[in-house]
């Protein structure tokens, strides 16, 4: 098929290239490039990564607030503990699945392998079509759409966040949905520990709640109820829409675009085993799964959105 046939657009299908076939990058311009799978995967976006220390700090103030300023001073050292505990463990998950969204390879298309040579290996039959990204210069596979500020095409992608620095695609969306889970929860527990020392400084008329002035107390506390309250919005309406759309087989830009569905949907349990991985298990919550350590690489790229470390 000459080039003149291909047809430039974000949605393509072609049975040849589906979600889950691999390219041999052997014959394209990327062949030089190590392994998804032996680097982490960042993007060089001033406002993406604004964005994602924006939320480290915020969840480090929250977990202040709710040690220093609520628990520690407390005499019931169960709750304390208790509370402790699980707030701790929230914001470490929270954290730990916010890594994972922004280092992980979110199924980016190699660059650069819609080369004459390529196109040859593939053996088109007569009148077959196949679709190339004029900004990328791949093939794109079926569901792959091109992020512009990852400068990639990327498998089933949903959106590109800037909260996690990344795109939300087909490796990394399990990663989303429990960062949006775990925040939310997070926030939920945060006011509801506002709540009960709002009314327990009350009774005790700001004396003993507190290692801090009340003053300072009110307004540490008053922040935190606005964060939670915020993060508690914004997640719960991201955890939920995520949901949907994995039960329904359907990312965000399928939805909006209103494409016609070319696919074999996954819907309900199947769609999150496929996000998921395996049958529903504990391990779903865990977003440690599949965690191992890269080795450290070097190496320059021109033009490039992401880099290896």
């Amino acid at each position: 098929m000459q080039s003149s046939g291909h047809r430039f657009r974000d949605v393509e299908h072609h049975p040849l290239l589906t979600e889950n076939d691999n390219y041999d990058s052997s014959s394209s311009s990327s062949s030089s490039e190590p392994d998804t799978a032996d680097r982490v995967w960042f993007i060089r976006d001033g406002c993406g990564m604004a964005c994602a220390i924006m939320t480290w700090l915020l969840v480090v103030y929250a977990d202040f607030v709710v040690t220093f300023v609520m628990l520690l001073p407390s005499k019931d050292f169960w709750y304390t503990l208790i509370n402790g505990v699980i707030f701790n463990c929230l914001a470490v998950l929270a954290l730990s699945s916010h890594l994972r969204t922004m280092l992980t390879d979110p199924g980016a298309v190699p660059k650069g392998n819609a080369t004459k040579e390529y196109m040859e290996s593939l053996q088109l039959k007569p009148g077959e079509v196949i679709y190339k990204c004029p900004k990328c210069c791949c093939i794109k596979p079926e569901r792959a759409h091109h992020c512009s500020i990852c400068k990639r095409c990327i498998r089933k992608m949903d959106h590109h966040c800037p909260w996690v620095n990344n795109c939300v695609g087909e490796k990394n969306q399990r990663f989303f949905v429990l960062f949006t889970m775990y925040i939310a929860l997070s926030s939920v527990h945060a006011l509801i520990l506002c709540g009960l020392q709002f009314i327990s400084c009350v009774r005790g008329q700001w004396t003993e709640c507190s290692d801090f002035s009340p003053p300072i107390t009110v307004i540490l506390l008053i922040f935190l109820c606005l964060e939670g309250l915020l993060f508690f919005t914004f997640t719960a309406v991201m955890f939920g829409t995520q949901i949907h759309s994995i039960c329904n087989d359907e990312t965000e830009i399928e939805r909006l675009k209103s494409e016609k569905p070319t696919w074999e949907r996954r819907l309900r349990w199947e769609g999150m085993k496929s996000v998921f991985g395996g049958p529903p298990s504990l391990l779903w919550m865990n977003p440690f799964v599949g965690f191992r350590f890269r080795r450290l690489q070097s190496r320059t790229r021109r033009g490039g959105a992401e880099f290896s470390v």
